[in-house]
C-alpha cells in the first residue's frame, strides 16, 4: 500500500497556497528532460526529442543549401530579393508554459479529489521541477469566468503568483460564482489554447493540463502551431467514474438545474459508457501522434507525483516504457 500523498490530506474540492508550495520537495523527483533527452510517450509509440532551450532572434544571413526553410526571413528576402534565413541565439533558460483548465467540467470528482485540485497539484509539481532545473516558468490558469496569466520569468518571480492563481480559481465556493466585469475567462480549452499560441515562443516546453472533454479531432489547428516550434505534453486528468459506470443500480443525479435517475443495470448503457471514454482516449492519442506531443493520463485517485514521474521518465530508463 502506498503512503498517502499530499492530495489525500486535502478537502478534495479546493487547495491552499501552502500545500502547493510544499510540493517543491516532491517535485525534485521529477525529470524535466534537458536538451537532447528522449521522452517516451504514452500515445502509441511515437518518440520525439525536446527541442531544447528557448531561441532568441539574433540576425539574418543569406540562405545556404541545407538551411531549414521554416527559418526563412521573408521580410528581408522581399526587400533584398535575395533569400535570407533567420539565425537564433540559444537562451540559457528554457521557457516552460503551463495551461491549466479549471473550467466547470474539472470541478468534479468521486474519489479523493476534484479534477481541478489534481490539475493544480500537477501544475505545481511541474512548475517547481522546471524552476529547480533552471528553467523560466509562466502559465495561464483559466475557468469560464476569469484567468490569470504570467509570462515565464526566472526563479520564482512568476511561479508564486501563478500558484496563488491556482488556489484562487480552484477554491470551492458556496452558491453561484459572481461574474467579474469585464469577463476574462475562456469558455473552452481550444479557446484558451488559441490564446496561448500567441504567447509561446519557439523552443518552449508546454504542459496542457485538462480533462480535454471538449477537445475534438478537428481541434488541431492550435496544436499544429505549438508543435511547429515547441514541445507539448498533455496531462489528461480524469475520474474513475468517467472511465466506467458504477455498480449496477439506480442513481439519482443532478446537473444543477434538474434531477433524474441513471440505471446502470442496463448493459447497453454500461457498454456505451466505457466505449465513449475509450473513443475519447483514442482520439487524444491520435492527436498526440499527429502533432508529436506526449500524453500522460492521471486519474484523480492516483498519487500525482508518482504518475508524473513515470510519465516524464526519459526513454530507456522507464519501467514498462515503449522500447
Amino acid at each position: 500500500m502506498r503512503e498517502p500523498s499530499l492530495h489525500t490530506r486535502q478537502s478534495g474540492v479546493g487547495i491552499d497556497l501552502a500545500s502547493l508550495i510544499a510540493l517543491r520537495q516532491e517535485a525534485g523527483r521529477l525529470q524535466i528532460a534537458p536538451r537532447g533527452k528522449v521522452l517516451a510517450t504514452r500515445s502509441g509509440g511515437h518518440l520525439s526529442r525536446f527541442r531544447g532551450r528557448g531561441m532568441e532572434f539574433d540576425e539574418s544571413r543569406v540562405y545556404q543549401p541545407g538551411d531549414d526553410p521554416r527559418n526563412m526571413d521573408w521580410r528581408v528576402t522581399a526587400r533584398s530579393t535575395v533569400a535570407h534565413v533567420k539565425l537564433f541565439r540559444e537562451e540559457r533558460e528554457r521557457p516552460v508554459w503551463l495551461l491549466v483548465d479549471i473550467g466547470p467540467g474539472m470541478r468534479f470528482g468521486t474519489r479523493v479529489a476534484f479534477k481541478s485540485v489534481v490539475a493544480a497539484q500537477a501544475a505545481a509539481l511541474l512548475a517547481w521541477a522546471a524552476v529547480d532545473k533552471g528553467d523560466r516558468v509562466g502559465g495561464v490558469v483559466f475557468n469560464e469566468q476569469r484567468r490569470v496569466e504570467y509570462r515565464p520569468a526566472a526563479h520564482t518571480r512568476s511561479l508564486l503568483p501563478l500558484l496563488n492563481g491556482l488556489t484562487e480559481l480552484t477554491a470551492a465556493r458556496d452558491g453561484p460564482v459572481p461574474l467579474p466585469a469585464p469577463r476574462s475567462g475562456f469558455g473552452s480549452l481550444p479557446a484558451a489554447a488559441a490564446h496561448l499560441v500567441n504567447l509561446v515562443r519557439p523552443g518552449s516546453l508546454v504542459f496542457l493540463i485538462s480533462d480535454f472533454a471538449g477537445l475534438g479531432s478537428g481541434d488541431g489547428a492550435w496544436m499544429a502551431r505549438l508543435a511547429a516550434g515547441s514541445e507539448m505534453v498533455l496531462v489528461q486528468v480524469y475520474d474513475a467514474l468517467e472511465a466506467s459506470a458504477p455498480p449496477a443500480g439506480r442513481y439519482p443525479v443532478t446537473d444543477g438545474s434538474g434531477r433524474f435517475v441513471v440505471d446502470t443495470a442496463d448493459s447497453g448503457l454500461r457498454r456505451h459508457w466505457a466505449e465513449r471514454f475509450g473513443d475519447h482516449a483514442a482520439m487524444l492519442q491520435q492527436l498526440c501522434l499527429r502533432y508529436q506531443a506526449h500524453l500522460i493520463s492521471l486519474r484523480t485517485d492516483q498519487a500525482v507525483g508518482e504518475v508524473l514521474r513515470e510519465g516524464l521518465r526519459p526513454h530507456g530508463r522507464r519501467s514498462g516504457g515503449i522500447r
